[in-house]
This record gives C-alpha cells, structure tokens and sequence, in this order.
C-alpha cells in the first residue's frame, strides 16, 4: 500500500460566503446526464496520463491536500483552454507551508479559497467562489458542468485508501476523524469522478451524501465572459462579493 495523508480541517463557516444556488437563473437548463471533464481536458493537451497532469504534489508525505486539489483544479481550468498548466510539487509545498506558517498541519478549504480570491495561483487569481449544498446534487451537476469542476471535501471512511488501492469506487463506511480535499472533474448516475494522490477515483453517489461535508464552484477568469457559464448571473454574484467587501 503506498502512503497518503490527509489534511483538510472540518468545515469553516462564514456567513459571508456566496451560495451557488443564489445565482443560477430560472432559465437555466438541466445538467446533462452526464459530465466528463477531463476527457476535453485531455484531448486539448493531447495527454491523458493523470499522474501527469494532476501529480502526487507532495500528498504521501504532507497533509496539503487543499494545496494539490487547488493545483488540479488549475491545470483543469488552463487544460479546458489548450493550455498545459501544471503547478510543480516545490511551488504547492510552498504555498501550503506559507497558509500554515510552516508546520504540516492540514488547512480549511476556505482559507485556501479566500487566499486565492486575493492572490494570484498557477498564474490565475480566481474571481470569486460559491458554497454549494453538498446534499443538492442537481447543483453539484450544474457547478461540474458549467465550470468544469467542483473544489470539495469530505469526512473519509475507513476503507477509503484500500478502495483507491484497489481503483475500486469509494462507497459509504465508518468515518474517521480525518478530512481530505478533492476536485471532481465529472458525474454520471453512479457518482462523482474526483483527481486525488495522482490519479482519478470514483465515488458513488451514496459515499457522497456519507462523507462529502463541503463543496465550491470557483469561477476562474475566463467566467466574465457572459457565454462561460450560460444560466449563472456572473453579474450579480459579482455585486455581491463587492457589497461583501465593502
């Protein structure tokens, strides 16, 4: 068995954070069935190795895994645009020991989502995010499908390593006391398809609603453009955040 450490701290609550659902236009249309993310990342940069593009990032050894799943969700969003974009172990490890001061300590997703509102990651500084209702998976669907991914975390069960192990999909188990952070990157009926320590995981949509306690759309730069993300009102979400910091 190789070695993977966890590292997200339960859920930060504040109640100035955006909600997704506030934004979604009634016009807007139904996700699709289905979602698969990186199979158009892929066929942009010609490459459909995960380890490659969506690298360890010093997981086995650290518990950064916001930092990896911040660097997968970059690589994603360049990758959507023909772009190669992949954050290099040392620049993660650094990011991860400056939100924690130094120590390996683990960090809240929110954190390290405010950071990169404020400051500028693999090149991008994100214009906002948006907390989702983990519970809602039409909203999950429409965040995965609009944006192309979804920042997430969740409460890990006991068989969670041998069933990644075993490229088995995660399903429901006695919790542990440990957080770990993820990026889904697609969805069909049977689950989430999630980038972790390397490589993609499946998950059912009952380990889902289990362990899953925290879930962001993030709107990367290109989400000004009014044809992005068609049905979300960019605009008001963006007067929002601007009354938020006001």
């Amino acid at each position: 068995m190789s070695n993977y450490r966890f590292g997200k701290h339960p859920p930060k609550v504040d109640y100035r954070t955006l909600r997704f659902k506030s934004y979604l236009q009634s016009s807007i249309a139904a996700p699709p069935a289905s979602v698969d993310t990186l199979a158009r990342v892929y066929q942009k940069l010609d490459s459909s190795n995960p380890a490659t593009l969506f690298p360890m990032d010093g997981n086995d050894t650290l518990g950064d895994c916001t930092i990896a799943a911040l660097a997968h969700a970059v690589t994603t969003y360049h990758g959507l645009l023909g772009k190669k974009d992949i954050m290099s172990r040392q620049a993660v490890v650094k990011l991860y020991m400056h939100l924690t001061g130094g120590v390996d300590s683990g960090l809240n997703e929110l954190d390290v989502l405010n950071y990169w509102r404020q400051h500028t990651v693999g090149r991008d500084k994100i214009l906002a995010y948006a907390s989702i209702n983990p519970k809602d998976h039409v909203h999950v669907e429409q965040a995965i499908h609009l944006f192309g991914g979804v920042y997430l975390g969740f409460q890990v069960q006991q068989n969670c390593v041998q069933q990644f192990d075993a490229r088995q999909p995660w399903t429901p188990g006695p919790l542990t006391n440990d957080g770990h952070a993820v990026f889904a990157v697609g969805y069909d009926a049977d689950g989430v398809t999630v980038l972790t320590w390397g490589n993609t995981q499946k998950g059912t949509w009952a380990w889902w609603d289990e362990c899953v306690d925290e879930a962001y759309a993030i709107l990367p730069p290109e989400a000004k453009d009014g044809g992005f993300a068609p049905g979300f009102d960019f605009a008001q979400l963006k007067a929002d955040l601007d009354a938020v910091a006001n």
